[in-house]
C-alpha cells in the first residue's frame, strides 16, 4: 500500500526530472508514456487498498 505508493511517487519525480532535462522530443514522449503507466499503477494500488 503506502510503500508502493511512495515508490511510484519517487518514480514520478524521476520522470519529471527527465522531462525537465529532455533535449529532444523523442525522449520527452517516452518519459510522458512512462509517466502515464506509473499513474495507472498507482491507481491500481489505491484500488487494492
Amino acid at each position: 500500500g503506502k510503500r508502493l505508493d511512495f515508490l511510484f511517487q519517487e518514480m514520478q519525480r524521476e520522470v519529471n526530472t527527465i522531462l525537465a532535462k529532455a533535449g529532444n522530443v523523442a525522449l520527452a514522449e517516452r518519459a510522458l508514456a512512462i509517466k502515464a503507466e506509473i499513474e495507472k499503477l498507482r491507481e491500481q494500488v489505491q484500488n487494492v487498498e
